[in-house]
């Protein structure tokens, strides 16, 4: 599987920031949720999962570079564009 950087809201290319699979997929790279109270919320984790913490405003932006029409809506975000491949 091949990635490719999709972007960030974190300086210096720490986390979290997503990435565009050649499958089709988007992968999450994240701090890990350790919240009890959040954990408890989620449903059927499996063996191999986890959870990672993702900003609405990074979600938001990559989908408005992604999706053919833009269709993507939120607040403005100063979210630098894509410039290295993983």
């Amino acid at each position: 599987m091949r990635m490719r950087f999709l972007g960030s809201t974190s300086e210096a290319g720490a986390c979290p920031t997503l990435y565009e699979t050649d499958r089709g997929t988007i992968v999450v790279q994240g701090l890990q949720l350790t919240d009890p109270q959040a954990l408890a919320d989620l449903r059927d984790v499996l063996d191999g999962e986890t959870a990672v913490e993702v900003p609405r405003e990074l979600i938001t932006e990559i989908a408005r570079r992604v999706l053919p029409d833009g269709s993507a809506t939120d607040r403005p975000s100063s979210l630098s564009a894509p410039t290295a491949t993983a």
